[in-house]
């Protein structure tokens, strides 16, 4: 595998500097991102970091590289005060819903998947489960209470973080200080220092999820399992760890500890954190009831547009949601998809020839200022703005209407590749008929709702393109929705559509 020109620099959360990235063992890079805790339903907060995540993934392989992704599922562990009291979250989850703690999680990885799938995020290479690792976690405590960094208490077993003098080396906190355990909650009596945190936790009577272990019946800690299972699939030592901000203090400090602990080996390389969407400038989350789940925002802006929104912003500056800035990107996405629809059209009738010299030196330049972009961290907003010079670089070329196939076709790949390859910007929406792909039920009712919505941005592009009296490009519209059954049929009061094909009724599933 042939490495690009790497001029990647990242910055680095351990140590506070921008610095050249060098994988350690090139062309391999292991990434791993704390995934979800499956307890509810994604919303715009996980989509800014996820989609973050997913970008650095295409660009490196853009690049050149061969990357493991991993992005763990956590369903087991997780308490409610991200520290070592409160309830289980997804057990919490099952309590208000009557029903066992893996129904919760298995309902809820299914959706989070599904939502990510919209908006064209890529599935990890590996999506290891907390609950399936249990063996592996325990193994990990024996070995830390075999060394003297753990002690055992009355079935808990906890880190001592005065064994570990660089404790804090990520997050800049030192034990003790505040913000630390004990800040927002009453410190358990057991702990030997306040900032000591749970690595294996007893289970009271009643608590659902919990397995033998040598210490007795409990069940791991948040912050172990990250450690276990990037290292089972990574390596002890691996390139990347990502998350939200959020995560540096306490997971990803406790991450740090418990792994160089165990191994005296350095565990991450680099350490990439991504900011927060807020609201009004407040944090968007499910703990301040401020959040809006990504269905909800699927049944008001399409998922690329909200794709787009996010990647106009660094993913290590915060993002701030309104329902002006995701309007915005509306329209945004339609010139992109409509200059995607309009070269697209302007191929069928182009003259043979090679590509023209402006066009090659357009996209030299276009490529130039992309990878510039990408290089600085992983600039996406700089990246769609060069994407957007090259959409009316290409509106141009196409107006006078005789540019050759070799022009179009050199405009076209490059607008692809840097849009849907790197960016993960669908333009070139394919729209199934929903009555062919769901069952019955409140998903297909959404699906549906989707699709008509859909339906409707193409209507509404179409008539922006009429508008323009760009009308290769409305006409490359109509045609490319009657490939899928809709017709539509103009009047002086607008477009209206139907199906062309008799819809069929879903298949009963039981």
């Amino acid at each position: 595998m042939t490495i690009r020109e790497n001029n990647l620099h990242v910055t680095n959360t351990l140590t506070r500097r921008r610095e050249k990235f060098e994988p350690l063992a090139p062309p391999h890079v292991g990434m791993y991102v704390c995934g979800p805790t499956v307890y509810g339903d994604a919303h715009l907060g996980h989509a800014k970091s996820y989609i973050a995540f997913d970008c650095i993934v295409r660009y490196l392989r853009y690049l050149g590289y061969d990357v493991t992704y991993v992005q763990n599922i956590t369903d087991v562990g997780h308490l409610t005060d991200d520290a070592d009291a409160g309830e289980d979250k997804v057990e919490k989850a099952a309590r208000a819903k009557k029903v066992h703690p893996m129904q919760i999680a298995e309902q809820f990885t299914r959706r989070y998947f599904e939502d990510m799938d919209a908006l064209n995020v890529l599935r990890p290479d590996i999506s290891p489960r907390a609950s399936g690792h249990i063996i592996e976690q325990i193994e990990l405590v024996k070995r830390l209470l075999a060394s003297g960094h753990a002690y055992e208490a009355n079935g808990s077993v906890y880190f001592d973080v005065s064994s570990w003098p660089n404790y804090g080396r990520l997050s800049g906190r030192s034990p003790g200080a505040p913000g630390q355990a004990g800040a927002r909650v009453e410190v358990s009596a057991e702990k030997r220092h306040p900032a000591d945190f749970a690595l294996w936790k007893r289970a009271e009577p009643g608590h659902i999820l919990q397995w033998p272990s040598p210490w007795g019946m409990g069940y791991p800690g948040w912050h172990i399992e990250c450690t276990v299972m990037g290292q089972k699939y990574l390596g002890e030592t691996f390139d990347i760890h990502g998350g939200g901000i959020e995560n540096v203090f306490p997971h990803h400090e406790d991450e740090i500890a418990q792994a160089e602990a165990a191994t005296g080996k350095p565990f991450v390389r680099y350490w990439l954190h991504n900011n927060m969407v807020t609201v009004a400038g407040k944090k968007m989350g499910k703990s301040l009831g401020n959040f809006l789940t990504l269905r909800d925002a699927f049944a008001k802006w399409p998922p690329m547009v909200i794709r787009l929104f996010i990647l106009q912003s660094h993913y290590r500056s915060p993002t701030d949601f309104s329902e002006e800035a995701l309007d915005a990107a509306q329209e945004g996405y339609r010139r992109l998809a409509g200059t995607a629809a309009a070269v697209s059209k302007a191929l069928l009738a182009a003259p043979a020839g090679d590509a023209a010299a402006a066009a090659a030196a357009m996209v030299a330049d276009v490529r130039r200022r992309f990878a510039e972009a990408m290089d600085d961290d992983f600039g996406t907003a700089g990246a769609v703005a060069v994407l957007f010079d090259l959409a009316g670089g290409i509106n141009t070329t196409i107006s006078p209407g005789h540019a050759t196939r070799g022009t179009l076709d050199c405009l076209k790949s490059t607008f692809e590749e840097l849009s849907e390859g790197i960016l993960g910007l669908k333009l070139r929406v394919s729209i199934p008929h929903p009555l062919e792909s769901y069952s019955a039920g409140e998903g297909g009712q959404a699906l549906e709702r989707m699709f008509i919505r859909l339906v409707r941005e193409w209507i509404n592009l179409r008539e922006d393109a009429r508008k323009a009296k760009n009308f290769a490009q409305a006409d490359a519209i109509r045609e490319r929705l009657e490939e899928i059954g809709i017709a539509l049929e103009d009047s002086p009061t607008g477009s209206t559509w139907r199906f062309t094909f008799k819809r069929q009724k879903p298949e009963r599933r039981v």
